[in-house]
C-alpha cells in the first residue's frame, strides 16, 4: 500500500506516526484505518509497526496488514488495545496543528499570515521543531513544549534535598530533561549541626537523583533526562569524577565537572588549586547559601579550606575519566557566564542534560532546527541564501511565540521566562549540506564555509528579533548598554549592535545547537551539527538487517555508477577528533548558548591524546567538550576484570581445587597470577575484545567484550566468557587447548542476522568470530599471525594540516528496541539508525 505521506522514508514515516501524531483516545477504528500496531510486547521496548485495518473481529480483536518493518506484507491479530488510531497521517496534517496551537497567541490582524507561514515551513520540513512541540502544541493536553530545564541547586539540608527531588521529577514526568548544581551540598565528613553527626558528601545524593530518573523512565512514555554538576572548587570533586566507576552507580544521569578560566591557567602553568567550601557554623548559612561561592565571599562569609592540590593531577584525574568512559564531561562554566547575554541579571548554575543550555535557576528554553540539507541549490551548488532567511525569521517568531504558548506547571519558571524569553534556534543536516557542497567535513575550506553560514544564521536571527521587539516589546530585563558587554555580542556585527542599541531585543539569547537524533531520523538527514555516524546504516528486513547507503551517498553512486565515493564523503569516524572540534568551535563563534557534540576518537587514543583536545577545545573557544572514544566503556570493564583477584585467592595454590556443590563437578579456581592475551576481532555488532589467560601454557579462562557497560550485548558475551571459562577449568579428560578447540568448532559457522567479509575472511555471526578467533589463538604456534591494530594519523592543529582519511571501521551497539546492532553514539546521545529509538 503507497500512501503519500509527506517523508523519504518508511522510518521517517513511522516515527513520526508513532511519536508525533495525535491518537483517537476512543479508539474507534474501521475497515482501512491506518494503525500502529503492537507487533512485539516487551515491558520497556515495545516493538511497533504502521498496518491498515483489513476487519474488525469479535472480542475486540483487529486483522491488520503491516505495511512497515519486517513483517511487511503480513496479516497479524491484535487487540485494539494494542494498537494506536492516529487522527493525523501526513506531516501536513501536524504541521497545521502545530502552527494553529502556537500562532494562537499571535495578535488577530497577523495571526492568519503567521499560521500559515508556520505551516508552511514545518510541513516542507525546512523548520523542524523539537519533539515536545510536536507531541503537545494544538493538541489542548497540558504538555510542556520546552526540552530543558535547569532547577535551584538543592539547599544544604535533608528537606531542601527531597524538595528539589519532587521538582525534577514533576519536571520529568511532564516530559523535560533537568539540570542539577549539586556543588550546594556540603562534602563528605562535614559537620552537620543540630544531629551531632557527619554529611555523607554531596556525592552520595547523586544516586538518589539518579535512581529517580530511572523510575520516571519506566513509569512514562518518554525517558527521564539528568544532568548532575559540580564546580571545580568543591572538596569532593575528587569522589564525583570516580563515582560512575562504581558498577550500578549513577546510571541514569550525564555528569560533567564546571571548570574557570583561573583553574585552566593553573592547570597550563602547572600552579596549586584549593578545594574549599563555605563554613557551616556561619549563623546565616543556611539563609544565604546557594551554590555561589562568588557571592558568598562577596558578602564576606568565612570559607574552610580542605586540600590544597595540582590543578594538573586534578586535571588529568577527569581527562582520564573521559578517556576511558566519556564522563565526566567539562562545561567551561566562566566562559558560559562571560558570553552570556544575561550575565547582567541572572547567572547561569548548571547546563541542561545534553549541555547545549547553559541555564539559571528555573531557567527552560525551547528548541527549534533548521534543517540545513533543504536549502542546498543543485543549480548554483550552494546555498539557497534567500530561502534560508525567510526559515531562520520564520524559526525565531516561531520559538518567541512558544514561550506564550506552552503550559507553564511551575510559577517560577513561568516568571523567570516572563523575564528573559530565553529561546534556542539551532540546525541539522549540517553534515549532508557539506557532502552535497563537496566540501569535506572538519577541512580548513569547510570551516571557512562553516563560519559564513552561521555567521548569516546568527545576524538574520538577531535583525529578525530586534523586528519583534519593534512589533511586541523587548524581554522586560532588557538593558542595552550590558546587554552589549557580553562576550557574544561583542562578536557581532557592528549593524547588529546599533539595531539592538536603538530598539532592543525580543529575547535574551536565541541560538544553540541541540541533539536531534529521533527528529533527525524522522527528517532523514544528519542529526544536528554532526556528521553522519557512518555512510551505510542497517535496516532491518525479513532477511534480517541489510546495510544501506545514506540518501546522499546513494544519490551519488546513482549519478556516477561504478565510481568510488569522493574523499569529501566522510562519517564521525573518518575524522580525527580535532577535526570535530575545529568545527564545534567555529559554530560556537556564532551561537549564543551552547552546543551538544561528540568527539568520535578511534580506541588508539591516548589519555594523553585526550588532555590535549580538551585544552585545544578550551583555547578554540569551546564552552564544553565531549570525547567518546571507541570501545572505551568496554576497556574500562576489561580494566575492572583485570583486577578480580582477591587476598583469598592470592593464598590458595594454583593446584588446588574446589567441589562446587551447586555444580557437582570439580572447578579449579583462579590462581594469583595468570598469563594471557588480548585480541581485538571486528564482527557485526563492532569490535570485540577478547582475553585468553592460561597457566602453565594451557588456556584457562576468556573474558570477552562487546558493546557498551550494560548493554544487552555485552551481557550475552559476558555470559559465553563465564561458560567458556567454566568448561576449561573444570576437571575432566580432555585436555584445555582441545576444549578450547571444540568450543571454536561449535561456535564457527553460526549464521546471524547480519554479515560481513567476503572470501576466507567473511563472518557469519558476531558467535562465528568469536570461534574463529579462538581458532587463531590455537594456531598462534604453528605461524599464524596476530591481530594487528593501524594506528591513526593525528593532525598538525598549527600547521592546519588535514590528515588522511582514517576510515575507520564505525562500532555500534544493540539497540534495546529493535535488537539490530545499529545503536550509535553522537550528540552526547545514543540512537538508533534502524528503528529511530533515541535516549535522550
Amino acid at each position: 500500500m503507497e500512501l503519500e505521506t509527506g517523508f523519504s522514508s518508511e522510518l521517517s514515516w513511522k516515527i513520526f506516526l508513532d511519536r508525533y501524531t495525535v491518537k483517537d483516545p476512543q479508539r474507534a477504528f474501521q475497515v482501512g484505518d491506518l494503525v500502529i500496531a503492537l507487533v512485539e510486547p516487551h515491558p520497556k521496548w515495545p516493538k511497533k509497526d504502521v498496518g491498515v485495518v483489513k476487519a474488525i473481529l469479535d472480542n475486540n480483536l483487529l486483522r491488520i496488514e503491516l505495511i512497515t518493518g519486517p513483517q511487511k506484507g503480513e496479516i497479524i491479530e491484535r487487540r485494539q488495545n494494542e494498537c494506536d488510531r492516529p487522527t493525523e497521517t501526513t506531516i501536513h496534517d501536524v504541521a497545521r496543528r502545530i502552527a494553529k496551537g502556537v500562532a494562537s497567541v499571535e495578535k488577530p490582524k497577523v495571526r492568519k499570515d503567521v499560521e500559515e507561514s508556520f505551516a508552511r515551513e514545518i510541513g516542507a520540513l525546512r523548520f523542524v521543531p523539537g519533539g515536545r512541540i510536536w507531541a503537545g502544541a494544538g493538541t489542548g493536553q497540558k504538555l510542556t513544549y520546552f526540552n530543558c530545564y535547569v532547577i535551584p541547586s538543592p539547599k544544604d539540608s535533608r528537606q531542601g534535598i527531597v524538595e528539589t527531588l519532587g521538582q525534577m521529577i514533576e519536571i520529568m514526568s511532564r516530559g523535560g530533561g533537568v539540570g542539577i548544581n549539586i556543588s550546594s551540598l556540603r562534602p563528605s565528613r562535614a559537620i552537620v549541626r543540630g544531629v551531632n553527626g557527619r554529611s555523607s558528601g554531596a556525592v552520595s545524593w547523586m544516586d538518589l537523583f539518579s535512581r529517580a530518573t530511572g523510575l520516571v523512565e519506566q513509569g512514562g512514555s518518554r525517558r527521564g533526562a539528568l544532568m548532575l554538576q559540580i564546580e571545580d572548587w568543591h572538596p569532593d570533586v575528587w569522589r564525583f569524577i570516580d563515582i560512575k566507576k562504581t558498577p550500578g552507580m549513577v546510571e541514569n544521569a550525564n555528569i560533567s565537572v564546571r571548570i574557570s578560566d583561573a583553574f585552566m591557567n593553573a592547570v597550563k602553568n602547572d600552579g596549586d588549586w584549593d578545594l574549599v567550601f563555605p563554613d557551616t557554623s556561619d549563623p546565616e548559612y543556611d539563609a544565604l547559601w546557594d551554590g555561589n561561592l562568588e557571592t558568598w565571599r562577596a558578602q564576606g562569609k568565612p570559607v574552610i579550606h580542605y586540600e590544597t592540590v595540582k590543578a594538573r593531577k586534578l586535571w588529568g584525574a577527569i581527562i582520564e575519566g573521559a578517556w576511558q568512559a566519556a564522563e565526566p564531561g567539562i562545561v567551561f562554566d566562566e566562559r558560559h557566564e562571560k558570553d552570556s547575554n544575561s550575565w547582567y541579571f541572572n547567572p547561569l548554575i548548571s547546563t541542561n542534560p545534553c549541555a547545549e543550555q547553559p541555564l539559571p535557576a528555573w531557567g527552560v528554553c525551547t528548541l527549534g532546527h533548521i534543517n540545513l540539507a533543504a536549502f542546498y541549490n543543485k543549480d548554483t551548488n550552494d546555498v539557497d541564501w534567500d530561502a534560508l532567511r525567510v526559515t531562520v525569521r520564520m524559526g525565531t517568531r516561531f520559538l518567541d511565540d512558544i514561550v506564550d504558548a506552552t503550559p507553564y506547571f511551575f510559577d517560577q519558571n513561568y516568571d523567570n521566562q516572563q523575564k528573559e524569553r530565553r529561546i534556542g534556534l539551532g540546525t541539522m543536516g549540517l553534515g549532508e549540506l557539506l557532502i552535497r557542497l563537496g566540501l569535506r567535513y572538519g577541512s580548513p575550506d569547510s570551516i571557512k564555509f562553516i563560519d559564513k553560514l552561521y555567521e548569516f544564521i546568527a545576524t538574520e536571527a538577531y535583525l529578525y528579533d530586534v523586528e519583534l521587539a519593534k512589533e511586541k516589546g523587548a524581554f522586560p530585563a532588557f538593558d542595552a548598554d550590558k546587554y552589549l558587554q557580553s562576550g557574544f555580542m561583542q562578536r557581532m556585527p557592528e549593524r547588529v549592535r546599533e539595531a539592538i542599541r536603538q530598539h532592543g531585543t525580543r529575547n535574551v539569547t536565541i541560538l544553540t545547537q541541540a541533539p536531534t537524533g529521533t527528529v533527525g531520523s524522522m527528517v532523514g538527514t544528519s542529526t544536528g551539527i554532526e556528521p553522519f555516524y557512518a555512510l551505510t546504516y542497517y535496516r532491518q528486513s525479513r532477511l534480517g538487517f541489510d546495510e544501506q547507503y545514506v540518501e546522499v551517498a546513494q544519490d551519488w553512486l546513482e549519478d556516477h555508477p561504478g565510481d568510488t565515493l569522493p574523499d569529501y564523503f566522510v562519517g564521525a569516524m573518518d575524522l580525527t577528533p580535532e577535526e570535530h572540534v575545529y568545527v564545534q568551535a567555529a559554530i560556537q563563534r556564532w551561537t549564543d548558548s551552547s552546543i551538544s557534540k561528540t568527539a568520535n576518537a578511534p580506541s588508539t587514543y591516548t589519555v594523553e591524546d585526550t588532555a590535549r583536545l580538551y585544552e585545544l577545545a578550551y583555547d578554540l573557544g569551546c564552552k564544553g567538550v565531549t570525547i567518546y572514544r571507541d570501545q572505551s566503556r568496554q576497556e574500562q570493564v576489561l580494566h575492572l576484570a583485570d583486577t578480580t583477584d582477591t587476598e583469598e585467592s592470592a593464598k590458595t595454590p594454583a593446584t588446588a581445587h574446589y567441589l562446587d556443590a551447586n555444580l557437582d563437578v570439580e572447578v579449579f579456581p583462579v590462581p594469583a597470577q595468570v598469563n594471557g592475551r588480548t585480541y581485538r576481532k571486528e564482527t557485526p555488532a563492532g569490535t570485540a575484545r577478547v582475553v585468553i589467560n592460561e597457566v602453565d601454557n594451557n588456556p584457562f579462562e576468556v573474558f570477552m567484550l562487546l558493546g557498551r557497560a550494560g548493554s544487552e550485548v555485552q551481557s550475552f558475551m559476558e555470559a559465553l566468557g563465564r561458560v567458556i571459562s567454566l568448561y576449561l577449568r573444570s576437571n575432566g579428560n580432555v585436555s584445555p587447548r582441545r576444549r578450547l578447540e571444540l568450543v571454536s568448532e561449535q561456535l564457527k559457522g553460526i549464521g546471524g542476522a547480519n554479515q560481513m567479509g567476503f572470501g576466507p575472511g567473511r563472518v557469519l555471526s558476531v558467535v562465528d568470530a568469536i570461534g574463529k578467533l579462538l581458532e587463531s589463538h590455537l594456531n598462534q604456534g604453528k605461524g599464524e599471525a596476530a591481530v594487528a591494530v593501524a594506528e591513526p594519523q593525528a593532525i598538525d592543529a598549527a600547521a592546519g594540516r588535514v590528515p588522511e582519511r582514517r576510515s575507520a571501521q564505525p562500532s555500534y551497539d544493540l539497540c534495546p528496541q529493535c535488537d539490530g546492532p545499529t545503536l550509535i553514539y553522537e550528540e552526547g546521545c545514543q540512537h538508533c539508525t534502524s528503528c529511530g529509538y533515541s535516549k535522550c
